[in-house]
């Protein structure tokens, strides 16, 4: 639970860096210039965006890719990451019997 948590605080974390730049890019274009999630993977590694692709094609599903995976990867980086965080953080949340240890009990 601890780390579904902190995975989901950490994707939170990049869904506000990729807003930033959708925000900072949107100001040098002069209009609204979105980050699609694909158009950022393939910034940083079109090797494994293209072996994903070919995976899912080839062995699992071509329909996965193409319209479900294709759409997703079309969505605002920032909205992606962000749905995912949000999920990850409500999914595993402190439940009312898991407070922390350290908190004392009321005496009667």
């Amino acid at each position: 639970m601890v780390v579904g948590r902190a995975a989901g605080w950490l994707l939170a974390g990049l869904a506000l860096l990729a807003l930033g730049a959708e925000l900072v890019a949107s100001l040098e274009a002069g209009a609204y210039r979105g980050l699609a999630l694909g158009e950022l993977w393939y910034a940083l590694d079109v090797s494994s965006l293209n072996l994903i692709q070919a995976v899912v094609q080839r062995h699992l599903w071509p329909l996965l890719w193409d319209p479900m995976l294709v759409t997703v990867l079309r969505w605002p980086a920032w909205i992606s990451f962000g749905l995912v965080a949000l999920a990850l953080v409500l999914i595993c949340r402190r439940r009312d019997g898991e407070r922390r240890p350290y908190r004392f009990r009321k005496l009667e």
